[in-house]
């Protein structure tokens, strides 16, 4: 990756993410060392201003920033760092330094879905989730129909936290069959995008 660090005499900013809930954590300066180390290391480290040093963050703290990613934008002169955060980012003691909570909990259905990708290729033993997919996909849908049902039943016969826990026992075995068929809860998410539009049409 060519990055332009001229154009702010050395220095280049960085946007960091965390790559699950999408949540913009914090905006520091990395020079060309600071990215170089940031990459062979695998944790952020920017040029501090103020201390006119290298600042790998969470050197103090332990709140350190595990790279998953690294963008550059069309300039080549901003980047953008998806990561796995370990504690709050802001020096203040907050999820974020724009006082922000990191939370996007429908998020974690796309983190799921990586963990039952994970499931399916490795297949580990004494793992519900592998049983299901050594079932076969019959048993599968069965599985999903029945938590429909169960579902069903909670919503005009129960209560509400047992139609919120049948409910999730319904998505999950969704996501379980999806990942058997070869698709992801994210291909659910673009049909149902596509249908918003104005354009759509039912089939």
């Amino acid at each position: 990756m060519k990055l332009d660090f001229d154009k702010m005499g050395g220095l280049v900013p960085a946007i960091i993410q965390d790559i699950h809930t999408q949540k913009v954590l914090m905006l520091g300066f990395m020079n060309e060392e600071a990215y170089q180390k940031t990459v062979e290391s695998g944790k952020v480290t920017f040029y501090s201003r103020t201390k006119q040093r290298l600042w790998t963050k969470g050197e103090e703290s332990g709140n350190f920033l595990h790279v998953e990613s690294i963008q550059a934008d069309c300039d080549n002169d901003t980047l953008l760092i998806q990561v796995t955060p370990c504690g709050p980012v802001c020096h203040l003691g907050t999820d974020t330094c724009w006082g922000d909570k990191n939370e996007q909990a429908v998020m974690f259905l796309k983190e799921l879905q990586d963990f039952i990708d994970r499931r399916h290729e490795e297949m580990p033993e004494h793992s519900y989730t592998t049983s299901l997919f050594k079932s076969g996909v019959n048993k599968m849908a069965q599985k999903v129909g029945e938590e429909a049902v169960e579902t069903i039943i909670e919503a005009c016969n129960g209560t509400d936290e047992r139609l919120i826990y049948e409910g999730a026992d319904l998505l999950y075995h969704l996501i379980v069959l999806l990942t058997a068929k070869g698709y992801r809860i994210e291909d659910l998410a673009k049909e149902l995008k596509e249908r918003h539009s104005e354009s759509w049409k039912k089939h």
